[in-house]
């Protein structure tokens, strides 16, 4: 007993902890140091106040802490630099070799995935039917690499994920480098009740120049941020990457710690809100003050965290170029050492720099500039060109055509400029990627063999013809030709780019591996400023040293027409106003005749050269079935045609077709299971010539329902393609649409004949099972040309009359080239609809005869079988006429029969009776002869004397009754002797 009060004294006293464990023993209780527990504020409650609380480090040992105390307030911070220091509850600033954001944190390592971040990989909504050769995306996860963090580059989704709890709103920043728009990259937030908070940022946009940084306010409480990206480029180039680093996030009301500079930065003051990098040559740990020299014998790149080696030195490890010409004329080779120079000279084996200053006469001007006297190179001015000695004024009748016409490389023109982009940290280098060599400029070597080596021209405007800028669907503006090669021993890469108005920089172009000396053409189609950018990177990977310096690509010539403030290497003969001194513009449609200057109207049917209005050759005729527009620039169709086959005029009428229609081709599938559709959009003629299909990638201007956005790329045309991603796929609120392309600028013509212009419309693409109408053919050209396509695309569309199926009909492709081209250049389509066959005509029906039925008849007219026609005329109505049945003329000839009978026996006893006078008269005049000695006299007449009618008639109607009459006549026949007889 006495034990144990004298353990409650020393207890009371604070000198020992005792317990009494399970069997009644005292047993003594380990007392915490300061360095066994820490401190932490609990939840703030609803007046904001809170309390410090110590908590052991081992969850076992709770005995001896500090008693609760009341804390700082919820809102209480501290500045960037300082952190909270906890046991006396304010800030105090981070000691050297340490940083803090006062009310952030900050992510900048990925050799590690960070506390509090999930990396995680899943596949879209696909048709699970394919799942069975579906690829395995558990590894397609945003990937660390040191600095930053990549994403993935197929058609998985992956995800990064991390989770804060501000205690007063704040914001969360990053840098992001974002240039291909296949893949899509999405940044949003999610609070409590996982619903977006910032939909109007959510779709990224494609970076210009290197590392852009993105911000988004947080607010207080539960924050869920998502990274994510999906990449569905179809095509066989793999995308790049989306690159992320320095993510930072403000709001968490204090750091109870500074944060360490991680190797490779150091910082030399208190309180510090970042670390900076070492510079070239040297290096530092983790917590550094200071960074360390390298050895001699060793190099580093800035921000290193250790040094390596120098190599010896090659002959990839320098280059030449020339100098400016001096007052001589001349210019010097020059040999440099490669920035940053790596390599030593002192190593067995290693190379010297070849001794420079060797002189060569300077190459001319370039088109349009003179020499000085101090030979460098100045623009003639306006009115005057060169080809590059002297300038010389442009005759009367002639105009400068202007332009920049670069094919001599003593010194880098003066709108153009050079650089280098790290392949590794994205970063620009301040040194140049392109170096001068007379003949043609080339690419240097960069500090590593996947840096990216930059060339840029920049033209400010264009000075376009006046026909061409008062009409909107003549796309071309101007062009850019350039002559280059490439020699690669590995899969190097050149980009071609173009940038308006200082937007992104979108890849027009690439080129892989060697390409021998060739050309390329960039149309221009609009009037504003334009940069051009050539790109070239040896390889991919990143390698410490330079192996691939040989690895060149090469520009010879770079030409570029109607620029504003150009220079001119030639004159062109332009129009001459009435009094014949200067210059003017002829009037739409209208060709410059070279001899005279004067201006002549185009014939009808024909469009202008716009850019080489000479002679009545620049006039070009319009295809079949298309005629020009008011001021001669563009053929078009105006949706009617007349084809004349087998002795009749057929009339077409499409305007029903005229506007933009759409239809999905598909579905089709990547490896990885992504479903998406070839999108096709079609304006079969158009608006007059105007283009009314659009197509556009929406990739990087993703935007909810109702609320307007401009595309930053689109095509419009005759005919264009667009992959499309649906929504349900995606999970987007719009369907995803990207890599626009125009299949059909130009109207070519439209007729019955399967080949025009070279292009040629299989009919065994499209089997026609009534072979008796023939398609109508529908000919576009498209002035896109790809390394494919060196003369560009092609369409043809078929137009087939099917009265089974009204309104637009079916649109489809060839069976046997489910993408709607087989080769890549032409695409093949088949519009089947009621609208497709030509105007029904007199030609086309035929009339129906019925039968007298009442005294009624009816001529009913009907179209003929099978029915191939739709709208035109109309069947004519349907006649009636009066006729007369068969009973009626049966009626009619009967009784025509009856009076026909009574008139004969009416004239057979009328002339019977006259045959009785005769008779009667004839055997008188016997008996009268034979009273005279049987001697006839001669009668001087047979006719009837006169007055012998009364008494014959008297005697004859004294005779018997008819049978009385007719048994004398009978006795008389045979009594009957001829006169002659008696003579």
């Amino acid at each position: 007993i006495n034990i144990v009060l004298f353990a409650k004294y020393l207890e009371s006293r604070g000198h020992l902890s005792l317990v009494l464990n399970a069997h009644g023993v005292i047993s003594p209780l380990h007392f915490l140091f300061q360095s066994e527990y820490h401190y932490e504020y609990t939840a703030c409650n609803s007046q904001g106040s809170r309390w410090r609380v110590a908590v052991p480090h081992n969850p076992g040992l709770c005995t001896g802490l500090p008693d609760p105390i009341k804390g700082t307030k919820c809102s209480f911070s501290c500045k960037a630099g300082e952190f909270l220091d906890m046991k006396n509850q304010s800030c105090m600033p981070c000691a050297e070799g340490t940083y803090s954001l006062g009310t952030g944190i900050r992510f900048d390592e990925w050799d590690e995935l960070p506390h509090g971040f999930d990396n995680k990989a899943t596949n879209l909504e696909i048709d699970y039917s394919f799942s069975e050769s579906l690829g395995n995306c558990s590894l397609s996860t945003w990937s660390l690499k040191g600095d930053y963090i990549a994403s993935n580059t197929d058609e998985c989704t992956a995800t990064l994920v991390y989770a804060v709890n501000l205690k007063q709103s704040g914001t969360v920043s990053f840098e992001y480098i974002y240039q291909d728009s296949s893949i899509v990259f999405e940044f949003f937030i999610q609070n409590d009740q996982c619903q977006p908070t910032v939909e109007e940022s959510r779709w990224m946009r494609t970076t210009e120049k290197g590392w852009e940084t993105h911000t988004v306010e947080l607010s207080q409480g539960n924050n869920v941020l998502f990274w994510r990206t999906t990449a569905f480029s179809v095509w066989s180039k793999t995308p790049k990457p989306v690159l992320v680093r320095n993510i930072e996030i403000t709001g968490v009301a204090f750091t109870s710690e500074c944060f360490p500079c991680k190797a490779g930065t150091y910082t030399a003051k208190l309180g510090s809100s970042f670390c900076q990098p070492c510079p070239a040559n040297s290096y530092s740990s983790k917590t550094a003050t200071s960074c360390h020299q390298c050895e001699p014998a060793m190099y580093s790149e800035p921000g290193s965290a250790s040094c390596k080696p120098r190599p010896a030195c090659t002959d990839k490890d320098y280059f030449y170029t020339h100098t400016a010409c001096d007052t001589n004329g001349e210019t010097q080779l020059m040999y440099k050492w490669a920035e940053p120079k790596i390599c030593s000279e002192e190593l067995p084996g290693s190379v010297e720099l070849p001794a420079s200053g060797v002189k060569t006469t300077c190459p001319p001007c370039n088109p349009g500039f003179f020499k000085t006297n101090t030979s460098s190179c100045e623009p003639c001015p306006y009115g005057s060109y060169s080809n590059g000695s002297g300038c010389i004024n442009c005759t009367v009748g002639t105009e400068p055509a202007l332009g920049f016409e670069y094919k001599w490389w003593n010194t880098l023109p003066a709108n153009m400029e050079t650089t280098v982009l790290s392949g590794t940290s994205f970063e620009y280098k301040g040194m140049a990627g392109w170096e001068v060599a007379g003949d043609y400029i080339y690419t240097a070597a960069g500090a590593s063999d996947n840096d990216f080596m930059i060339l840029t021209l920049v033209i400010p405007g264009f000075s376009s013809p006046q026909s061409v800028m008062e009409d909107s669907e003549s796309k071309e503006i101007a062009r850019i030709t350039f002559v280059f090669e490439t020699i690669c021993s590995m899969s190097c890469e050149l980009y071609f780019m173009v940038g308006v108005n200082s937007r992104t920089n979108t890849p027009v172009e690439t080129w892989i591996g060697s390409k021998g000396k060739q050309s390329y053409t960039y149309i221009i189609e609009k009037n504003a400023t334009m940069s051009f950018t050539w790109a070239f990177q040896r390889t991919a990977y990143h390698e410490p040293g330079r192996k691939y310096t040989n690895d060149v690509a090469k520009l010879y010539s770079i030409n570029v027409t109607n620029v504003i403030e150009g220079v001119a290497s030639y004159c062109r003969v332009c129009a001459l106003e009435s009094s014949g001194s200067s210059c003017t513009s002829c009037p739409h449609g209208h060709y410059i005749d070279r001899s005279t200057g004067g201006c002549y109207p185009c014939a009808a049917n024909t469009y202008l050269k716009a850019h080489q209005p000479y002679g009545s050759q620049a006039c070009i005729p319009c295809g079949p079935g298309t005629k020009n527009n008011p001021i001669h620039s563009l053929c078009y169709s105006d949706c009617h045609l007349s084809v004349i086959a087998d002795g009749r005029t057929l009339e077409y009428d499409f305007s029903a077709l005229s506007n933009s229609t759409s239809f999905l081709v598909g579905p089709s599938f990547t490896t990885k299971g992504l479903k998406y559709f070839h999108h096709f959009n079609i304006s079969l003629c158009g608006n007059h010539g105007r283009k009314m299909a659009t197509c556009t990638d929406n990739v990087t201007d993703m935007h909810i329902l109702g609320k307007e956005t401009e595309f930053s790329k689109s095509t419009s045309s005759y005919v264009c393609q667009s992959i499309i991603v649906p929504s349900d796929v995606m999970a987007y609120k719009s369907v995803v649409s990207s890599q626009p392309v125009s299949l059909a600028d130009r109207f070519v013509g439209v007729t019955r004949e399967t080949t025009l212009d070279n292009i040629t419309s299989f009919p065994d693409y499209f089997p026609a099972e009534n072979v008796g109408l023939p398609d109508v053919i529908f000919f576009y050209r498209s002035s896109d040309v790809t390394q494919t396509c060196s003369a560009g695309r092609a369409t043809a569309i078929r137009v087939r009359c099917d009265p089974l199926k009204p309104h637009s009909g079916v649109l489809s492709v060839p069976s046997k080239c489910p993408e709607g081209t087989c080769d890549g250049c032409t695409f093949h389509f088949l519009w089947e609809t009621v609208e497709a066959c030509p105007l029904c005509s007199a030609d086309d029906y035929h009339a129906i005869i019925s039968a007298c039925v009442g005294g009624i008849q009816r001529t009913t007219y009907v179209w003929r079988e099978p029915k191939l026609c739709s709208g035109g005329i109309s069947l004519p109505d349907q006649k009636v006429s009066i006729c007369k049945s068969m009973d009626f003329w049966l009626k009619v000839g009967i009784s025509a029969g009856t009076c026909a009978a009574i008139l004969l026996t009416a004239m057979t006893c009328y002339f019977w009776k006259k045959n009785q006078k005769l008779e009667y008269k004839y055997s008188k005049l016997v008996m009268n002869s034979s009273a005279k000695d049987s001697e006839l006299p001669a009668a001087d007449s047979c006719a009837i004397m006169e007055g012998e009618d009364a008494e014959d008639d008297l005697i004859f109607t004294s005779k018997n009754s008819l049978f009385g009459k007719i048994r004398a006549f009978t006795t008389k026949v045979r009594c009957f002797v001829r006169p002659s007889l008696h003579v």
